[in-house]
């Protein structure tokens, strides 16, 4: 069953004026490994992250660096949740995170889909 989607879309040019403006950003967002990505990846990533938080309900206190993207043997990407991300999923009685990411054209973009055998989010609000 589904519990949550969610959508986002960044503007990469913007984004990344963003991250020269303020530098802490960078590490605020992203770990390590995705601070080293060219600013499309990042936008993306960051996009991910966002459209992640709205599956999710978009709970208070979630921290930006416990949901990293991942890119898998098959170059599909996926979510690696630890600390406050993780436990958001675990409350939710989530089993698996679906995400797609795209840019071109200036534009950054993601989708994310939380399935589990439980209740929807609008059903356990």
């Amino acid at each position: 069953m589904i519990l949550g989607v969610g959508i986002d879309v960044v503007d990469v040019a913007r984004f990344g004026a963003a991250l020269e403006r303020t530098p802490s950003l960078r590490d605020r967002l992203f770990t390590p490994r995705e601070r080293e990505m060219a600013l499309n990846s990042k936008a993306a990533r960051f996009a991910a992250k966002e459209a992640l938080a709205k599956a999710l309900g978009a709970p208070a206190g979630m921290q930006w660096q416990d949901a990293e993207v991942h890119r898998g043997p098959d170059g599909r990407p996926h979510f690696e949740v630890r600390g406050t991300v993780d436990a958001r999923v675990q409350a939710l009685g989530i089993t698996s995170i679906h995400v797609s990411l795209s840019h071109d054209a200036g534009i950054a973009s993601a989708v994310v889909v939380a399935e589990g055998p439980g209740a929807s989010l609008e059903s356990s609000a």
